[in-house]
């Protein structure tokens, strides 16, 4: 069975039924960290366990920090008490899992949405054949969890409050009016898909300002200020729905990129927070900019050889680039074959050394 929690996952017993259930998780998670008091060693003999001598509470304050996710085989009652000293705030505490001594319940304790403790309750659950125990609002209710969309896609919260994401969040609960509209990114976390009663698809922003809802929206571009409005009552979502074709030099710099990507997205009205990659053609040598460049900003790079390049169609084919880099164009034609999709952003040169075009990702509808 596969997880995406893997090695962050410390499972704590404190019982023999509990390093019994312990190991039947281990069993199918064996990337999973178990921890078991000492006076049970001599009964399992397991060296696959961390035995520990210390109380509960100090393993617990020991490992708090080191997990992304905990696992604890006893009351509920005692789990609360034990992390209560640590706890900090949603975006950053761990999810937290308890099981009860019989392995009938799994509850989602702490870190339900964000933290991923639901999922993680139902994998533990159908692992033990039990019944997971989920409480938040979002999930009983079968609705919209807005803290959470498109988060398999690595979709961000543009710059706005808590306050904005807990109003929608109630607003959808409570079956409030609730506008959507999106124009990029994966159709199926929103658009194509059931969405309750309380939620209406908008095809414009004017349209969806007009309608006085609270609201979700999901695009790569910058809002209007004449939306200011709307945009005081939504959650703005940026999908990861554009790709830069760079063609560059070999002593092209960190800094001569990241100055021509923003003056490129703010004169077309794109967010950079929907970048999904940087495409360009493969040399014998990385450039050591670019490299700079992708690391501190965390946005990948995909390259290309020059003859998959030339195969693509492009607006602006150049001669010039043809003769000193094989192919007659490298960011037109790495945005275009990378994305699979729209050229919204034709060449931009920023002399001498940095040309820059942008690509929007085609996604199955």
């Amino acid at each position: 069975m596969s997880s995406n929690y893997k090695s962050r996952v410390a499972v704590i017993a404190i019982t023999k039924n509990g390093v019994d259930i312990a190991l039947r998780i281990k069993a199918k998670m064996r990337d999973w960290d178990v921890y078991a008091q000492e006076k049970f060693r001599s009964i399992y003999n397991d060296n696959e366990i961390n035995w520990y001598n210390e109380p509960t509470a100090s393993l617990v304050a020991r490992l708090f920090n080191s997990y992304n996710a905990f696992v604890c085989i006893f009351s509920l009652g005692a789990v609360v008490r034990l992390i209560a000293p640590y706890i900090k705030d949603k975006k950053s505490d761990p999810a937290v899992v308890v099981i009860d001594d019989k392995a009938k319940f799994v509850i989602s304790a702490l870190s339900g949405h964000l933290g991923g403790a639901n999922d993680l309750a139902r994998l533990i659950a159908s692992i033990l054949g039990a019944t997971p125990v989920i409480t938040t609002a979002a999930d009983v209710n079968e609705t919209i969890a807005v803290d959470l969309l498109g988060k398999e896609f690595n979709w961000v919260i543009d710059d706005i409050t808590d306050t904005n994401v807990t109003m929608l969040s109630a607003a959808m609960v409570n079956e409030e009016p609730v506008g959507v509209y999106q124009d990029a990114g994966e159709l199926s976390c929103l658009i194509n898909r059931r969405l309750p009663a309380n939620v209406t698809v908008f095809n414009t922003l004017d349209d969806l300002m007009l309608s006085g809802y609270k609201a979700l929206i999901v695009t790569d571009r910058i809002i209007d200020d004449k939306y200011s409005e709307l945009i005081k009552r939504s959650v703005i979502y940026r999908p990861k729905s554009l790709v830069v074709g760079l063609g560059l030099h070999y002593d092209t710099s960190k800094e001569e990129i990241e100055k021509a990507l923003e003056q490129v997205f703010k004169e077309n009205g794109l967010s950079m927070k929907s970048i999904r990659n940087i495409a360009t053609l493969k040399r014998p040598v990385e450039v050591k900019g670019l490299v700079e460049f992708s690391k501190e900003h965390g946005i990948d790079v995909r390259y290309y050889s020059k003859e998959d390049l030339a195969s693509v169609n492009v607006p602006n084919p150049s001669s010039i680039v043809s003769r000193y880099e094989g192919t007659p164009s490298v960011a037109e034609a790495a945005a275009i074959l990378d994305s699979n999709g729209t050229l919204i952003v034709e060449k931009r040169k920023f002399p001498p050394n940095l040309t820059i075009a942008v690509a929007r990702v085609k996604y199955q509808s």
